[in-house]
């Protein structure tokens, strides 16, 4: 808890600093207010992964001043998560970095992961047995490509003020809260200091969106929401795998929902950025009904008004998984119902009858 204040607290104050820094030479001021993903109207410095990433490391070092048997632990994780930081924050400030290369650099911190923490995916739980994964030419790739697609799915999410933000704190303290349950201090404190962090910066992100989380907080946050939840999993046989699944299976299923949308209904390289994600529906077809003006402040409004229908949304996954984590068979009926449930409601909301529990009436 210590480390969650003071995570919270070096936040807030580091985020401060980035905005003045930003505003007053202004690097990775986000000013694209024509993409098919942009719902803002004024400048904003998008390196709010700088404070998190920051914060993380100054709690990190306390942490360890006062448990020093997680020094190994910790240095690599954090070791880890900077390859993984470092191509989105360079991207933030410099717009040069492309979605191949900071792809590349998150899957090598996931393969560093699998070396050095030995946090691979090495089973898989099913109703009455568990499916061991022996070998390092299908456990390697497997968990490369399951961390290295948590963090992208993360920044894929992260579309409105809050969302990813408010998503992934969800995330983590669930998993803090699991890891309580079977003893695994290192992953509670771990989540909890991201947690902590993450909660620093969401107080100038939502709802006005003063600064944002750019691709260097959204790989970051997202590769240690996929590592930890790796870790747990794997050091805790009596933590289903399912559990992870149902835990991480909003941003994973939005990414496989998008792939699949691009590849073969729209045609288009999967790469493709698109304003039909379910929060963009969300926003365009649902919440602008409720504001309906134009100015400057209404785009705010809307876009603080969209995050909360996606907040819910996510807590269907997360509450389940945390509720059920060593019930391999809830867990797996409940990803179903997601699932289900997902596509009920995307389906609904394309074909302009979107649920009437969802629709706000219209101020003008």
């Amino acid at each position: 808890m210590f480390s969650f204040l003071l995570s919270f607290v070096a936040s807030a104050l580091l985020t401060l600093l980035v905005i003045k820094e930003a505003r007053l030479h202004g690097p990775a001021l986000d000013a694209d207010f024509l993409g098919v993903q942009k719902v803002h109207v004024h400048h904003v410095a998008r390196i709010g992964g700088l404070s998190i990433f920051l914060s993380v490391a100054l709690s990190s070092v306390i942490s360890l001043w006062r448990v020093p048997a997680m020094t190994y632990w910790l240095l690599v994780l954090l070791g880890c998560s900077f390859f993984a930081f470092v191509g989105g924050i360079v991207e933030d400030y410099t717009g040069k970095v492309s979605a191949g290369r900071r792809l590349v650099l998150t899957m090598i911190a996931a393969a560093m992961g699998y070396f050095l923490l030995d946090a691979r995916v090495d089973r898989l739980d099913w109703l009455f047995s568990s499916w061991m994964l022996p070998y390092m030419w299908l456990t390697l790739p497997l968990t490369v490509l399951a961390v290295a697609g948590i963090a992208n799915a993360v920044n894929i999410i992260d579309g409105f003020n809050g969302l990813a933000s408010v998503v992934v704190i969800c995330m983590l303290l669930s998993l803090g809260y699991v890891a309580l349950q079977v003893n695994d201090m290192f992953v509670l404190i771990a989540a909890l200091m991201v947690a902590g962090a993450t909660a620093g910066f969401l107080i100038w992100n939502y709802p006005v969106g003063m600064i944002f989380l750019g691709d260097g907080g959204a790989y970051f946050i997202g590769f240690m929401l996929g590592e930890l939840a790796l870790l747990l999993v794997m050091r805790n046989p009596q933590v289903s795998t399912w559990y992870a699944a149902l835990l991480l299976i909003y941003p994973t299923f939005e990414t496989l929902f998008s792939v699949y949308r691009r590849m073969f209904v729209r045609g288009k390289s999967p790469a493709m950025p698109d304003g039909i994600h379910l929060h963009s529906l969300i926003f365009r077809r649902i919440v602008q009904w409720a504001v309906g003006r134009k100015e400057a402040r209404a785009l705010i409004r809307r876009n603080s008004m969209t995050s909360p229908y996606l907040w819910l949304f996510s807590l269907m996954a997360v509450i389940p998984a945390t509720v059920f984590w060593r019930h391999t068979w809830i867990l797996m009926l409940s990803c179903i119902l997601f699932i289900v449930s997902y596509v009920w409601i995307y389906v609904r909301i394309v074909r302009f009858k979107a649920p009437r529990w969802m629709i706000r009436h219209k101020k003008t």
